[in-house]
Parts: structure tokens; C-alpha cells; sequence
């Protein structure tokens, strides 16, 4: 057995593949996305019951939404609405003490109605501190990036009194911890629309072969056994 000190303290998933997944199988790019969904739902009980306090699903980009077909943006409006009102409704949530943050300009881009069903359960656990579980919707790290540096900038603050903790702390991430382990699905190892960049740059990485509808709990738990193995020298 391991001891739940060597166990990552912050995960973070680029669920990849649902729309490969759906042509391989021959179903519509939605049927992907929806057992992609639940396959969240499976992981973040899976990270609660190893007791990894923090882990982030990257769901959308900021073009996401506007690229895809006008019925596949509707699916996927419907899947949201489908699992945050789910999710909101978990006892789990509130028996495990999860605190949900939701991250990225999903305010300006999804329906009022889904805004307001998602507002609602940021509301109800923001009191919760045992475990966090965040999503990152229409979200563009780079566009995170620039919008810290601007406001550092208009803060009109001596260069030299600039720190790392100055840019932190102007990031939509400043309350997260750094990202100990990244996980990313779907057979392409590389990482996207500057995700989280401040916060995975010490991160370890894992790229997994399978698309994210076969990515299970058991995959996940693999995932963190070969975190758990690997030596972790941050430079030394």
C-alpha cells in the first residue's frame, strides 16, 4: 500500500477522444460526449475515494463552442445541463464536503438557464473544503495569461516588486495549487490552448492511448499508480 502523502494533491485531465470514440463506434459525435460525461463522474468519485483533494477537467476551449456544428453545440448544451443538474443534486457532493469551481467565459457563451444552474452549485458548496472539483469551460489559457499580465500592468507596479506570486495571484487558477500530475486522453501526446500553463509547469505528465470514453476508473487509478512509481527530481 501506498501512503496518501506520495499520491498527487492536484490532478488535472484534458479528457480527449469523445468525438473519435463516437466515429470509430459509429454514433453521432454527442453519444461520445455523454458517456465522456459520465466517465468524469466515475473519476472524481475514484480521485475522492484515493483522496486526491483537487482534480480539473479541461471541458471546452474558448473555440470549441463556436467551431462545432450548431447541433452538436446543442448536444452539448444538453449534456451540461443533463450532468451539472446532476451533479448539483449529488448527495456525495455535500456528504464528501466538494467544493465545485467552474473556470473560463462560460458565462458569456452557454444559455442563461444553464449559467444559472451551474451559478447555484458554485453557491452551494463554496462553503465546502475537503475536495475540489473543477471544470474549465470555453476556457484559453493564453487568454488567462494575458488578462493577469494586463492587470498587473494597469496595477502600475514597479517591475523589479513583480513576482511569481504577483502573477498568481492574478490568474482565474490563484486558488488552486500548482497541478502535480497532468493526464491527457485520446493517443496525442502534446497539451492545448496553454491549459493551466503557470500552474502545470512542474507537473508530471501522463498521455494515454485510449480515448477518453474508455478511460475509466480503473485506467485513472493506473494513471496514479505510475505517478506514485515515478521519481519526482524538480530539478535536482
Amino acid at each position: 500500500m501506498y501512503n496518501k502523502n506520495e499520491f498527487p494533491r492536484h490532478v488535472a485531465i484534458i479528457p480527449d477522444g469523445n468525438r473519435r470514440w463516437a466515429r470509430e463506434n459509429g454514433v453521432e459525435p454527442w453519444d461520445g460526449h455523454e458517456v465522456g460525461a459520465t466517465k468524469i463522474e466515475e473519476i472524481a468519485k475514484k480521485a475522492r475515494d484515493i483522496g486526491i483533494e483537487y482534480i480539473s477537467f479541461w471541458g471546452s476551449s474558448a473555440e470549441n463552442m463556436k467551431k462545432r456544428s450548431l447541433k452538436e453545440r446543442r448536444a452539448l448544451v444538453d449534456i451540461y445541463t443533463k450532468y451539472f443538474t446532476k451533479l448539483m443534486s449529488d448527495e456525495t457532493i455535500f456528504k464528501d464536503d466538494v467544493c465545485i469551481n467552474v473556470f473560463g467565459s462560460w458565462r458569456g457563451q452557454l444559455p442563461e438557464s444553464l449559467v444559472k444552474i451551474i451559478e447555484e452549485g458554485i453557491e452551494k458548496t463554496k462553503t465546502h473544503k475537503k475536495y475540489f472539483l473543477n471544470f474549465f469551460l470555453s476556457y484559453s489559457g493564453d487568454e488567462e495569461m494575458l488578462n493577469a499580465v494586463r492587470a498587473i500592468s494597469d496595477s502600475e507596479l514597479d517591475g523589479y516588486d513583480i513576482t511569481k506570486q504577483t502573477i498568481k495571484d492574478n490568474l482565474l487558477t490563484k486558488n488552486l495549487p500548482a497541478v502535480d500530475y497532468l493526464i491527457r486522453t485520446g493517443g496525442e501526446p502534446h497539451l492545448s490552448a496553454g491549459f493551466m500553463m503557470w500552474e502545470i509547469a512542474n507537473a508530471q505528465l501522463f498521455f494515454s492511448d485510449k480515448f477518453f470514453p474508455d478511460f475509466g476508473e480503473g485506467e485513472f487509478a493506473d494513471a496514479i499508480d505510475e505517478y506514485v512509481k515515478r521519481v519526482r527530481r524538480l530539478g535536482a
